[in-house]
């Protein structure tokens, strides 16, 4: 073994690695790889960016009550979106309500 060898890395590390090369590069990709760590677990478990035009991002939510609460945080939600990203910018957020799945599908 050569004495120059490095302690293994985390697998984390190389996953992200793999990520961001893959990751289109859009507003949209952007977003939702910043997305937890801007708004933090517990939203980031009941809402998820999923699309975005001309700076207007949808975020569909698990229930009504997060689209509510979320429209209320919207400016400052975008705020801190656009302090985080490195290119383009979110204008405002558009928060819709998933329905329920169907479970015949």
């Amino acid at each position: 073994m050569s004495p120059h060898r490095r302690s293994p890395r985390h697998l984390a590390l190389a996953v992200e690695r793999v990520r961001d090369a893959l990751a289109p590069e859009t507003l949209l990709s952007e977003v939702q790889q910043a997305w937890r760590d801007v708004v933090g677990e517990v939203i980031a478990a009941e809402a998820q960016p999923t699309s975005e035009r001309a700076g207007v991002l949808t975020v569909s939510c698990a229930a009504s009550v997060w689209a509510q609460e979320l429209d209320l945080m919207g400016p400052v939600l975008v705020e801190r979106l656009n302090g985080a990203l490195r290119r383009g910018s979110v204008t405002r957020l558009r928060c819709v309500t998933l329905p329920p799945p169907d479970p015949f599908r």
